[in-house]
């Protein structure tokens, strides 16, 4: 089995060090960056399985790398956040990382964070190589259509740019339309984690969807329920 290849990208070389021989120890390989540019530049240049960010990097920080890989770039990103930064953690999130840790952590968290993106990444890819044996590969539900087989999503037929977790949470609430869905859930099921107390990434990434389908629906496709969830609205409002 091919090892999969991580880029950490961060000035701080004690730590660089310390994850680069644990999780080597995982079965992971750690390709070590220690500016934003030259991370930049490793993340064009080779094909990684996953991508460790910092924030604070001199050169390029960490949100102008997020920034300058842009949409086309599909590598999951996991942001390294200062501890109790949210405003850093949400701007990760809306510049499109996948999920975020906040230093310091413990090396077992990390851990975990990596194998749950891992895993939801590995079972899209499944999800996708099946959708192309099939007809009903295409999500549809009024004017709006997600193609399982190459994760694009438009409405009434423009195209909408989404990260793969935006995508994930999208179809969850989609094949599920009509019900309430609870954060807990969307973030078990889409990033693999329980969801801890004052954690906004759930809704940083529903956000970050409402968002990119403003300009083509009408009136808002994913409704609030204060103290219950998410609900996708299934009447043709768009």
């Amino acid at each position: 089995m091919n090892k999969k290849q991580i880029l950490l990208i961060d000035d701080d070389h004690e730590l660089a060090e310390l994850l680069v021989d644990y999780l080597a120890q995982q079965g992971f390989i750690v390709h070590c960056c220690f500016d934003g540019h030259s991370g930049l530049e490793q993340a064009y240049s080779n094909k990684f399985d996953l991508i460790l960010l910092d924030v604070m990097m001199p050169k390029l920080n960490g949100f102008e790398v997020l920034k300058a890989l842009g949409k086309e770039h599909k590598t999951p990103v996991l942001m390294l956040t200062a501890k109790g930064d949210n405003d850093d953690k949400v701007r990760g999130l809306e510049l499109g990382a996948d999920d975020y840790l906040a230093k310091p952590f413990h090396h077992q968290e990390l851990l975990a964070r990596i194998n749950a993106i891992l895993r939801r990444i590995n079972i899209v890819n499944q999800q996708n190589q099946q959708a192309f044996h099939q007809e009903n590969s295409v999500l549809r539900i009024n004017n709006i259509k997600l193609n399982h087989a190459t994760r694009a999503v438009s409405c009434h037929e423009n195209l909408i740019e989404v990260t793969g977790t935006e995508y994930q949470i999208l179809t969850l609430l989609i094949e599920h339309h009509g019900q309430i869905i609870t954060k807990d859930t969307i973030s078990e099921q889409v990033l693999g984690r329980k969801l801890s107390p004052f954690d906004r990434s759930i809704d940083v990434h529903i956000g970050n969807i409402r968002r990119k389908f403003l300009p083509f629906c009408a009136i808002e496709k994913i409704k609030t329920v204060r103290g219950a969830g998410y609900l996708f609205l299934t009447g043709e409002e768009s």
